[in-house]
């Protein structure tokens, strides 16, 4: 009998790259009284910055319901959104951080993204001479102008607020990992089967402090929850990491097979468009990866996207083997960041 894990799952979860160019509801413009909702809130701050508040201190009588059905759609839909609606131009530097964080607030709990406290990242250019870097950490890739391979960050939701683009490429890169599931269950169950077994995987120091980077883990690609929730959470550079680890065997032929064959599917059945300043792209970190083409920064413009990561309280429960990274398995915890259990948030 065919094992019912290795059988499609289907869905709106389930979209293919096509689909989303041809039914673009997945872009969502904010509420007319957003703009008005937005600049009353900015001014009720006073000097608050983040992390120093919540949704509680950024009020959105209006907005507030649109973004709950925005957090719906993440769990329980296509699992991805792009915001449209936000002129960053209104905003200094300074406000607009503050502008995204209230927004975002409404959606999840943020959380660190390493273990220095960042908390809301600028993914920019670090190296200073416009050098694409090919090796190394995930994040000193993404601090450079070179591709991303496909990934998923430790975190229920991403979202991403483009502040300013630059001048060529830098073009996201979005895919349903539920419908790459789907289409090797149609075409390689047998790489399938692989996937659902574990992998060892490390974490780098410059994410997670040399404890964690000094103790591989295994964990399957895909996996389901205690409920039947599908989850995928992966970088194949974290993989590669623990290749010659103490107790770490090598990739097996099958396991290489399994990850080249996800990552040729995952490009057939993406989804590719550049940011424009203002949009902010949200995805369900447990059912889609996301990458994205190099870039050029350059006298008529400089790539900055915000970064925050959200634990959301509509999350989907995680398999128990996944504790390990999460930290609290259960649906609806807060759990996943640099500290797992640990909110960004301070009073």
């Amino acid at each position: 009998m065919t094992d019912p894990v290795l059988s499609p799952i289907g869905g709106r979860a389930a979209w293919t790259g096509a689909d989303l160019a041809r039914d673009p509801s997945w872009i969502m413009a904010l509420p007319p009284a957003a703009t008005r909702e937005i600049d009353a809130a900015l001014a009720g701050l006073g000097d608050l910055a983040p992390p120093r508040f919540d949704a509680r201190h950024f009020p959105l009588p209006e907005t507030a319901g649109f973004l709950a059905r925005v957090a719906a759609e993440l769990e329980r839909g296509r699992g991805v959104v792009r915001l449209t609606g936000l002129d960053p131009a209104r905003y200094p530097a300074a406000d607009l951080k503050r502008v995204f964080w209230g927004l975002m607030c409404h959606l999840g709990t943020p959380l660190p993204q390493n273990t220095t406290g960042e908390i809301l990242a600028e993914v920019k250019d670090e190296t200073g001479s416009g050098v694409a870097v090919g090796s190394g950490t995930a994040r000193a890739r993404s601090r450079s102008t070179g591709p991303l391979r496909w990934h998923t960050d430790k975190c229920d939701l991403l979202s991403l607020l483009c502040a300013s683009n630059g001048i060529a490429g830098g073009v996201s890169r979005i895919v349903s990992t539920v419908a790459i599931q789907d289409a090797m269950a149609a075409r390689c169950p047998d790489l399938l089967a692989v996937l659902y077994r574990d992998f060892w995987r490390a974490r780098p120091a410059d994410e997670e402090g040399e404890g964690m980077a000094a103790r591989p883990f295994p964990m399957p690609v895909f996996a389901r929850g205690p409920d039947g929730g599908f989850t995928s959470q992966y970088s194949r550079t974290y993989v590669e990491l623990a290749q010659g680890m103490p107790g770490v065997p090598p990739l097996s032929e099958a396991q290489v097979a399994a990850l080249d064959r996800l990552a040729a599917v995952a490009d057939e059945l993406c989804i590719e468009m550049p940011f424009e300043p203002g949009q902010i792209q949200l995805m369900n970190q447990h059912v889609t990866y996301h990458g994205r083409t190099a870039y050029a920064d350059g006298p008529g413009g400089k790539r900055n996207l915000l970064r925050i990561w959200l634990a959301s309280p509509l999350s989907r429960a995680l398999p128990a083997g996944h504790a390990g990274q999460w930290g609290d398995t259960r649906a609806g915890a807060l759990r996943g960041g640099a500290m797992p259990g640990r909110s960004a948030l301070a009073a």
